[in-house]
């Protein structure tokens, strides 16, 4: 008898898969990484909102392509499905190796910073914490789907709790602003794309409720709308809580600042307001990791049940009900990267990666309209003009971060490349055991 996933998820549970997985732990670290490019108040609040454009824009051909195709596997199966086999599969190559585990890896560490806060951790105590997470979450997930997406949705009340947190003490017991602020330099084309690069990261992983389609209720229907939701609410969120950094932190403090919610809770209420803020942040920083560990076991999980990966990835948990070898491979994998990677390094190749292959898929979905009979369930508003705008956007931010750091590129990419051989060893071996099977019938 065969053992198939449960679908024990509908819209709630979606739509904190969304928010969830985007307000990591990043939102609360990141703005200095983005002030660093863009040393001035407007631009920054500029930059949130086009990242937030970019990733609504991203979410609706997303949820376009997943009306279509609404099964296990998200970006992989729209890649397969719209452009090639072969792009599918790197794109779940490259999600192991670089960008999916680079992301779990980041965010771990960064919830291993903040809990740095009431514990005194030096380097080696950081990454050991954050190994320590990925396991135990790892764990949890293991378990079954109901209970990672119900972990899911408490932290996610959470995270945005410390946000409306946050928001209200600025509200409430900020002192009134003395003078205009300023900038604190010029703010130049690349500096401003590397920026919205840098924001990105902080908006990743708004796909990635996709690839747990096979696990949804009506997904359909389902994923669409919760993409619409959650990418909304969490663009809200950011820019108020980059306007409230930066009411509170000169700019200069703000960029230099490896905690920045944690240092302006620390104006409005000091230390005190400081740890409630950073107690909220793990709490928020383990949310994200969660989501990341649920959604993306199921790409390779797709893989493998298409032949395209080892079979034993495809083993579905005969009580839990979880894709639990993929599950296992992913958590030893991530805590290599955290013992292994800068936090800088880790986000940057997730980001120019990434959007190489968001471009790729919107590619397939405009093919995919030429078709006389293409009738999606959800269609993206904007007609052409919000994938084109989508394409020559994923471009160009992959392009400048290529362009900011060729060799770290280069080596990316190769990483990506060098996963064709091994998708036409696959291709050759399904296609033998298709032909031994057809004989034998």
């Amino acid at each position: 008898m065969a053992i198939n996933l449960e679908r024990p998820i509908g819209l709630l549970h979606s739509t904190a898969m969304v928010v969830g997985i985007i307000i990591g732990a990043s939102i609360f670290v990141q703005p200095s990484e983005i002030n660093r490019h863009v040393p001035s108040i407007p631009a920054v609040l500029a930059v949130w909102t086009a990242a937030g454009i970019l990733t609504l824009f991203g979410a609706l051909v997303c949820a376009e392509l997943s009306s279509v195709f609404p099964r296990t596997g998200g970006v992989y199966v729209f890649l397969k499905e719209t452009i090639s086999p072969a792009f599918g599969f790197l794109w779940g190559w490259a999600m192991f190796w670089s960008m999916h585990s680079g992301i779990i890896a980041a965010a771990a560490v960064i919830f291993a910073r903040y809990l740095g806060s009431f514990v005194p951790l030096s380097d080696v105590g950081i990454r050991l914490v954050a190994v320590g997470a990925i396991l135990l979450l790892s764990g949890v997930n293991y378990l079954g789907v109901r209970q990672g997406s119900m972990l899911q949705t408490v932290v996610t009340v959470a995270k945005v709790l410390a946000i409306v947190m946050l928001l209200g003490m600025v509200v409430f017991l900020a002192p009134p602003m003395r003078s205009a602020p300023v900038g604190a330099g010029p703010v130049s084309f690349g500096g401003f794309t590397l920026a919205v690069a840098a924001a990105l990261f902080s908006f990743g992983g708004w796909h990635m409720v996709t690839y747990t389609a096979g696990e949804t209720r009506q997904p359909e229907k389902t994923i669409p709308r919760a993409l619409m939701i959650g990418v909304a609410t969490v663009t809200a969120c950011y820019v108020a809580l980059n306007a409230a950094y930066l009411y509170l932190l000169p700019i200069n403090r703000a960029i230099s600042s490896t905690r920045v919610a944690a240092d302006a809770a620390t104006v409005l209420a000091g230390a005190r307001g400081a740890s409630v803020i950073s107690a909220l942040v793990v709490l928020s920083a383990l949310g994200g990791l969660n989501g990341l560990i649920l959604a993306g076991p199921r790409t390779y999980f797709a893989m493998a049940s298409e032949g395209l990966a080892f079979r034993w990835l495809a083993s579905i948990h005969p009580r839990y009900h979880t894709p639990y070898t993929a599950i296992l491979l992913q958590a030893v994998w991530s805590a290599m990267l955290v013992a292994t990677a800068t936090y800088r390094g880790l986000f940057t190749r997730v980001v120019y990666t990434e959007w190489l292959f968001f471009a790729l898929m919107t590619v397939g979905l405009l093919r995919l309209r030429r078709d006389p009979g293409y009738a999606p369930r959800f269609r993206a508003w904007g007609g052409v003009y919000v994938p084109a705008i989508f394409v020559a956007s994923s471009i160009l931010v992959s392009g400048v971060l290529i362009w900011a750091d060729p060799v770290q590129a280069m080596t990316g990419l190769l990483l990506v490349v060098l996963g064709l051989p091994i998708y036409y060893f696959w291709a050759r071996q399904k296609s033998a055991s298709a032909l031994v099977t057809h004989a034998n019938h």
